[in-house]
């Protein structure tokens, strides 16, 4: 008897099966169609062995859409339906009434007779049943009318090797509704006197042949509890008057498992027990069996116990259904090795049971699970994984192919192995789909790998893999963010303009238009981003982000101008200005001195309802600091609270900055405690500006509390805190604390900067001790990590020259020549400063050739020492000659 059943998902398919045979006494399930879907749950239900049919058909309507196939064609699509179905479900075999099918398709192909039967059925039955396509060929033999067709149907029969058929199902005995109920009655009422009880024994064992037997499965079941079912299993061993077939033993303690599961509480508890007697009185576990108890133990946590089920399963018994369920828990329970081991035993090359797109499924969601238990898996590891299951013809789905490729992109490796992975599906004929390309380019991306890029856009065209916007996006992206623009907007043109010749036609939409001109703005080519705004309205309007890109990058050139007049024109085409927008145009005015107008602007956005956030009022605070209005600074941000506005921590980073260099430090020290009320904390650059601050003001004790609680809030003093430190004790004189802060700076594993020397140098410099100076200066010139720069030889030439010693300033300048540092205004100021005073009017005259040379504009400090020494020396020409960018000759005078 077959049951007809409605389609389930793989999860759903197995269960419901094993109730309608359970239920209504059935041998086999039928399961209409041939789809993918219908594909996958006949796949799970005869993996629990499970006889199962499914029809396949050429409809009328089928025949119509596809034209009108004469018959022979026909004959060929529906055979060809036939066996790839049949290889999809590993299935070699017919059941035996499609003969009947086959012979009337015979009639018409081989006598002519006009075709009357347009619908045309071919049942096909996973089951043990190897003689159903044998019965077929022998049919065929007797015909020589088509000996091809015979060869054809004959191959399926006797492929080799035959690949291995699932363990199948205990059949269940054939159930007599009527004969159960009369049981279950007897055993419900006498429950006590079942042992003398001769109509039981009766109905239970008899030997009648023209009645099937009763179900004890049913029987046992129906017993309603665990006590009563183990009472009749051990009635039915003992008193049966030959031995109990042992598959009727097995489901009687199947059913025996399945009220155990549901009889609270401690159900697992009782469950193991039960289990324990199993082993003991030798019955082998049914697949289906063996699959309740590892849910059940599973479920409970109690992972190593349906290990132990599996462990106790007959080898042959232990079908993909039965690992795919042991797998999933043993990943779920964080025992990985063990779910290798399993793993491994289907990955074989001839295993009995094969791996499927369930257990792919499983390994992958549990591997790719950042909250997973157990061993770290390796992303070697898991990528080997792929490419054994591909051997068997599993991949991943496109969906877990994508994850996969992006959790390897992700991981810190490089993207080779995400590479491998996808070629090596492809090649091995996994599906593999844009998203799972896409991926792997963002992943390519990000390591600036564009040639790779280009490469696997190729592969695409190549494989058949059509590339969608998202493809284009992410290329020109990442082109753009590493300003390659060029590059970018070659694909760009490639995609929309030349897409016929390169075989992609993919039209750009609004977010990939936005990348580009985004990116040429950010290069400073505003103009060609208007340019292509413009070309972009002939496919879709340009919207907010357009306006903002394209704002933002005349604000950094300068054009505010510009800036405002594309706000005005989005207003009038009626794209909404957001934050975004306001933040853009304020910030630009901010920074360029046009505070005034960024408050005009941004009191107007309010009055028509568009707020600032905490950008707007930072890049405000931030330009009344620099313009040291701090009363202004200070009631924007009071300002903020009734606007119902948060400052955020950069907000106040910006205010304590301001304050500390304005030198209202204890307004800074207010805004700090409100900083912490708000909870938020201090980071290292804002702790350095106070203790730089609380330094010049000469409060000591207050930096080093700055100092105190900035490590005890877990951070470590940098190289500026150390260099404030170090300029503080320096200026103070205090030379011997200066050396052991820097002392310890080095123990912190920090390197001293220039900065570092320079403090020190100029210190020595102001108290005269130009001999520590020099040593100093000396120092760095033997050491390739900090050489001196021309802030060190300034302060150097300076103090020398003051002190008179002009022939060691001289031989500074020439080692500047030799190093390549190249000399400023304020080198050639000290120096000539440093001439004139022993009136060495010829070496000043070389200078002044240098700087020519150089292109060194002269300042104001210049043009005052020179006018007075050459108007007085009679070289008034030779001074105009310097004005005017022209050398002057050395004077003989």
């Amino acid at each position: 008897m077959i049951g007809e059943v409605a389609v389930f998902s793989y999860v759903q398919a197995v269960d419901t099966a094993v109730w309608v045979l359970k239920e209504g006494g059935k041998d086999a399930i039928k399961l209409e169609g041939g789809s993918p879907s219908r594909i996958t749950s006949a796949k799970a239900i005869v993996e629990a062995g499970i006889a199962v049919m499914g029809h396949v058909g050429l409809t009328r309507q089928a025949i119509s859409v596809l034209g009108g196939l004469g018959l022979k064609a026909r004959m060929l699509l529906v055979l060809s339906r036939l066996r790839w179905l049949c290889k999809k479900l590993g299935v070699f075999l017919l059941f035996s009434n499609v003969c009947l099918y086959l012979w009337l398709l015979l009639q018409h192909l081989l006598f002519k007779s006009p075709p009357s039967v347009l619908e045309l059925g071919l049942f096909v039955v996973a089951s043990p049943l190897r003689r159903a396509m044998s019965n077929i060929v022998r049919v065929l033999k007797h015909t020589t009318h088509h000996p091809s067709l015979l060869r054809y149907l004959s191959a399926d029969a006797t492929l080799s090797p035959t690949p291995p058929e699932p363990t199948p199902r205990p059949p269940t005995p054939p159930n007599n509704p009527t004969l159960t109920t009369q049981i279950v009655t007897i055993l419900q009422s006498n429950d006590n006197d079942w042992v003398n009880n001769d109509e039981l024994r009766r109905l239970l064992f008899s030997d009648d042949s023209l009645s099937p037997p009763p179900s004890l499965y049913k029987i046992t079941r129906d017993l309603g509890t665990t006590a009563k079912a183990l009472k009749f299993f051990d009635y039915v061993r003992s008193h049966s008057p030959s031995p109990p077939d042992p598959p009727s033993l097995s489901s009687a303690f199947e059913a025996i498992f399945e009220i155990a599961s549901r009889e609270q509480p401690n159900s697992p508890a009782n469950l193991f027990e039960l289990f324990t007697d199993f082993k003991e009185h030798n019955i082998a576990l049914t697949p289906s069996s063996a699959t309740h108890l590892i849910r059940c133990f599973g479920r409970a946590g109690m992972v190593d116990k349906s290990l132990l089920v599996y462990k106790e399963i007959d080898p042959d018994s232990r079908n993909t259904h039965v690992r795919n369920v042991l797998l999933d828990f043993l990943l779920r329970g964080g025992l990985v090795d063990d779910a290798f081991q399993v793993l491994d035993e289907m990955l074989v090359t001839e295993t009995v049971s094969p791996p499927n797109e369930n257990t792919m499924d499983i390994v992958m969601a549990a591997l790719l699970w950042r909250d997973r238990s157990g061993r770290r898996v390796s992303e070697e590891e898991i990528v080997e994984l792929v490419s054994k299951f591909g051997i068997h013809g599993v991949f991943p789905s496109p969906v877990r192919l994508t994850q996969l490729i992006t959790k390897l992109c992700r991981s810190g490796k490089s993207s080779s192995l995400a590479w491998n992975l996808l070629h090596n599906v492809i090649d091995s004929g996994g599906d593999v789909q844009a998203p799972s390309c896409n991926a792997l380019l963002t992943g390519l991306g990000r390591h600036q790998q564009f040639q790779k890029m280009n490469q696997l856009l190729a592969e695409m065209k190549e494989k058949g893999i059509r590339p969608d916007v998202i493809t284009f996006g992410i290329i020109v992206n990442h082109l753009c963010k590493f300003r390659r623009v060029d590059e970018a907007l070659e694909v760009f043109e490639k995609m929309s303009g030349g897409s016929e010749n390169d075989g992609f036609s993919v039209t750009p939409d609004t977010i990939l238009y936005n990348t580009v001109i985004d990116g040429l703005c950010k290069v400073g080519r505003q103009e060609k981003g208007l340019a292509l705004m413009e070309q972009m309205r002939l496919q879709c309007a340009p919207n907010t982000v357009t306006y903002n890109c394209l704002i933002d990058g005349f604000c950094k050139a300068s054009e505010i101008e510009r800036a405002s007049e594309l706000f005005d024109q989005m207003n009038k085409e009626g794209v909404s200005p957001n934050v975004i927008t306001l933040n853009t145009l304020v910030d630009g005015m901010c920074k360029h001195g046009r505070i005034s107008s960024a408050m005009e602007f941004f009191y107007e956005m309010q009055g028509k309802g568009l707020k600032g956030n905490a950008v707007t009022y930072t890049a405000l605070i931030s330009a009344f600091c620099n313009a040291n209005n701090i009363e202004k600074a200070m009631q924007l941000f009071n300002e903020m609270s009734k606007e119902e506005c948060s400052p955020d921590a950069i907000v106040y980073y910006t205010l304590i900055a301001g304050l500390t260099q304005a030198g209202r430090l204890n307004d800074a020290s207010f805004v700090v405690s409100e900083m912490k009320k708000a909870g938020f904390c201090l980071d290292v650059p804002s702790y350095n500006i106070l203790i730089g601050g609380f330094c010049r003001k000469n409060k000591l004790d207050k930096a080093y509390e700055m100092l105190a609680e900035m490590e005890r809030a877990g951070m470590k003093p940098d190289g500026v805190t150390y260099n404030t430190l170090i300029s503080y004790f320096s200026k103070s004189g205090d030379f011997t604390t200066a050396h052991r802060v820097m002392r310890k700076m080095i123990s912190e594993g920090l390197v001293p900067t220039v900065v570092t020397y320079g403090a020190l140098i100029h210190a020595y410099c102001l108290v005269g001790n130009l001999d520590e100076a020099m040593r100093i200066y000396r120092d760095m010139s033997s050491s390739s990590r900090v050489p001196p720069n021309t802030v060190i030889y300034n302060i150097l030439i300076d103090a020398l020259c003051k002190n008179g010693k002009v022939e060691i300033a001289l031989s500074l300048m020439d080692d500047m020549k030799d190093k390549g540092v190249r000399p400023n205004t304020t080198t050639f100021n000290a120096m000539l400063k440093g001439l004139q005073e022993i009136n060495s009017l010829e070496k000043a005259l070389e200078l002044m050739n240098q700087m020519t040379e150089q292109a060194c504009n002269p300042d104001y400090v210049t043009m005052e020492i020179l006018t007075g020494w050459l108007s007085s020396a009679g070289e008034t020409e030779k001074l105009r000659s310097f004005v005017q960018g022209y050398e002057v000759s050395a004077s003989t005078a």
